[in-house]
Formats: structure tokens, sequence, C-alpha cells
């Protein structure tokens, strides 16, 4: 069965080690997209993050957004969302007090999206570059609490593994635990994990299939490629899973379709394998 949508990660994955878009990944999504193929972009990034980091990406994208609790049109309309409810939002925050200082809270607004920190530093050896490029659509809010005054899509932690890892334990033990979705990213090279905390049953598997339903597309007409914890659920549910050669082990030992790495164009050679070979 011809694939008809491609579901790709950005981070790891479309762009390479240096957060570049390689030509020849722009090159053969353009093919794909010339052919009726739907270009999807499913990643852990907030929907302002997403469009910075693929902004040389001159095709008509669909972005699934902070692991999948948003569907959002190129022009920032949001097509369908998932959000935590408010007040399992504030239970999680109440007893998370130790790790505020490496939450943002990402919210869903006209247009775009709006990321809010207790504290943004601007100063800091590894974020102040990234919050830079992003100001227009992050924002400080202290306490954090105060800025629950709507639903978020995600609450995102980042910080060491095993900071990380321990906050996973810790949420698992909360009474709105079975009201959590909770995505995994890690860099064990650069010792450096993201945690998200979603509405129950959000993810980005089910996110991109709900879309497919809506184009009249069936999971087995799909191609996902992805290369972290996070992508797993997605790749499980597709007709044509492809993993990065640059993929954590736990993806690489699925026994699913392996292509290159982001620094030799994988997703190039996924798409000229599985998309334009026919």
């Amino acid at each position: 069965m011809p694939v008809r949508l491609v579901g790709i990660d950005i981070d790891g994955t479309l762009l390479d080690s240096r957060g570049r878009l390689p030509p020849e990944n722009e090159e053969a999504l353009t093919a794909a997209a010339q052919r009726g193929v739907e270009v999807v972009l499913v990643t852990g990034r907030s929907f302002a993050f997403a469009v910075q980091a693929t902004s040389d990406l001159l095709l008509p994208l669909t972005f699934i957004v902070s692991n999948g609790a948003a569907v959002k049109s190129h022009d920032g309309s949001t097509l369908l969302s998932w959000p935590l409810p408010r007040a399992v939002a504030r239970e999680v925050l109440a007893t998370t007090p130790g790790f505020h200082a490496d939450l943002g809270i990402v919210f869903d607004v006209p247009g775009g999206s709006r990321t809010v920190y207790e504290r943004i530093d601007w100063t800091h050896p590894h974020r102040a570059a990234y919050f830079a490029r992003n100001r227009a659509s992050i924002d400080e809010a202290s306490p954090l609490a105060s800025a629950l005054e709507a639903d978020p899509l995600a609450f995102v932690y980042n910080g060491s593994l095993a900071r990380m890892r321990g906050l996973r334990a810790h949420l698992t033990t909360l009474p709105v635990c079975t009201q959590l979705e909770v995505a995994v990213t890690e860099y064990e090279a650069r010792d450096f994990a993201l945690v998200d905390v979603l509405a129950r049953g959000c993810g980005k598997g089910p996110s991109l299939l709900a879309w497919a339903r809506l184009r009249g597309i069936a999971a087995s007409e799909i191609m996902a490629i992805g290369d972290n914890l996070n992508d797993t659920e997605m790749l499980s549910r597709v007709g044509v899973p492809v993993v990065m050669g640059n993929a954590v082990a736990a993806l690489r030992d699925r026994g699913w379709h392996l292509t290159t790495t982001h620094d030799e164009a994988g997703v190039a050679r996924a798409i000229e394998r599985f998309v334009l070979c026919g």
C-alpha cells in the first residue's frame, strides 16, 4: 500500500546535529509533497519553537506539537487539541516544587503558542541562545501557579538524566497519576533529558492517527520517522516505522526499518526508499 502521509520528528531526525535542515531532506520532502503525500511534523517542541526551527522548509505543513497535545496548521490555527486540565496541572505543580526552575508551561494561543517560566535566565550558558531565538513566545510568572489561567498543553521539565528519572518516579506516586501521560526524551551523551506531562491518552501516536483519520488516511498508509523514546508509540502504530541511525538503542532494537543518521540525511534516504521508489 503506498504511503500517503509522512510523520517526522524534528530534533535528531529532520534536523542534523547542528540544528540545520539538510538540503537532501528538503528536496526529498518537496518531491513527496509534489506526489500528493501529506507531510506532518510530529515533535515535542511547542508550536512557536517548532516553526522557528523549520522555517527553511517551504512546504504545506501540519504540526503535531508538544508531544501530541495539539495539531496546528502552518499559520498557527489549532485543528485539534488535548490540554491538561487545570486542576490536574495545579496538583502536579504543587507536588514538584523542587523542579520549578527546570519547568516550562506550554499554552496554546491564537496563532501560536506561549511558554511560561518561573524565571528566564538570559545569561544561562546552555539556554540563553534558545531563549533569545524564541523571545516573542516566552514569558515569566512567579509563582508559576499564577500562570494557570487556562488549561495548559504541557508541562515540560528538563535536566540531567538522573534528575529527570527521579522526577518520573515521583510522578508515578501522585494521586493524579492516572490522569497523566508522561513523554520522555533522553540524550545520554549530553546527560540531558526532557519529561513532558500531558493529559491522559495524549501522545504523538494517538494524535497522528486522529489527524490521519480526519484526512481519510489509514494507519497502514503512514510512514513515521523518529529517533527517541517519545517516538516509540508513534512508530508502533503506523504501517512503515523508520528509525534513525542515531536513534536510542531502545528504538534500534525493535526491528523497525533503519535509515542513516540525521547527519547523513536519514529522512531523505527513508523517503527515497519508501515514498519515491514507486
